[in-house]
């Protein structure tokens, strides 16, 4: 649905975006991901044509942003990080004046902003001022608006950005809603959302990509030595020994004795699954397991590790 190509913007001699490049299918959910000034927003918004490239295209079904604007405006819906809404205007009065400037028809007026009141379950809330609204009611009203002519694609940027974890649970059960009928770009600060919701993510530094795959991809491919802590009853050497006979290991922490207990901490790859084979060697050396526990990279662990990096051209 959407194909950035080799995007650049410029600001004098700073360079906000270097050279980026990615796709969004059809149904998809992509992760947007980035330290604070990587050149998020600065990207979405020449995605949307809220500002012009210094290079590059971006082409919404096979539609230039930049030479084609109009055409290529029809086919996305976009809620900034702050919602376009007009705090003095009434729920109904503002998405009747958005109907209106996207050209929607005063015949088919009243039944789309009905529908999309009905798709974001604001029409409680139809007669109320925008300013007396809560935060997560002014992004559903945001929300709204991004899709009245139902675009097939929706740019959400920080979408959950000072909700509660009640309304963040509502925003993300939405946009799985959402998903069903629309491709979606979302940029979050939230990584366990972008990790659970989205089909892949793209993360970027200093305006260029240094990752772009599905999420268990990047952890399996990117999460280096995961741990796996346990506590057992035996004699230290043998204890190492043993874990040393297992495939994968790939180290070792000098077992600490604790009331008559070892505990041990065992790196192993990421992506693999030693516990069983542990389990047996142990079983069969005669040593007991009293306690286990795996800690695993989460994508916000790589997310840290990627984007405090000097190489910000590295790619899956």
């Amino acid at each position: 649905m959407i194909e950035v190509r080799d995007l650049v913007k410029m600001y004098g001699d700073f360079q906000a975006v270097d050279h980026l490049s990615f796709t969004l299918e059809a149904g998809e959910i992509l992760g947007f991901l980035g330290p604070n000034g990587a050149g998020k927003s600065t990207t979405m918004n020449m995605i949307t044509g809220y500002i012009s490239a210094t290079e590059g295209d971006v082409l919404v079904d096979h539609k230039s942003m930049f030479d084609e604007p109009e055409e290529a405006k029809k086919y996305i819906g976009y809620l900034p990080e702050i919602p376009p809404v007009y705090p003095d205007m009434r729920v109904e009065e503002y998405l009747n004046f958005v109907a209106e400037l996207k050209g929607i028809a005063r015949s088919e007026r009243k039944a789309e902003v009905t529908r999309v009141k009905e798709k974001t379950s604001i029409t409680h809330m139809t007669h109320k001022l925008i300013k007396h609204l809560s935060k997560g009611y002014r992004q559903r009203v945001g929300l709204a608006q991004a899709l009245i002519g139902n675009p097939p694609v929706l740019i959400l940027d920080e979408p959950t950005v000072g909700l509660d974890p009640g309304q963040i649970i509502e925003m993300r059960n939405l946009i799985h809603e959402l998903s069903k009928e629309h491709s979606i770009l979302i940029s979050s600060h939230i990584l366990f959302e972008v990790q659970n919701i989205c089909n892949r993510v793209l993360i970027i530094n200093h305006g260029k990509q240094v990752a772009l795959d599905t999420p268990e991809n990047i952890i399996r491919n990117l999460g280096g030595t995961a741990t796996y802590a346990i506590t057992c009853r035996g004699e230290k050497e043998q204890v190492k020994k043993v874990i040393l006979s297992v495939s994968g290991v790939e180290h070792v922490s000098e077992p600490e004795e604790n009331d008559g207990l070892l505990q041990v901490d065992i790196g192993y790859q990421t992506g693999t699954d030693i516990r069983e084979e542990l389990f047996f060697a142990f079983a069969k050396a005669g040593i007991p397991i009293v306690e286990s526990k795996t800690r695993e990279k989460s994508l916000e662990d790589i997310f840290i590790s990627l984007t405090k990096e000097d190489d910000h051209a590295r790619n899956l």
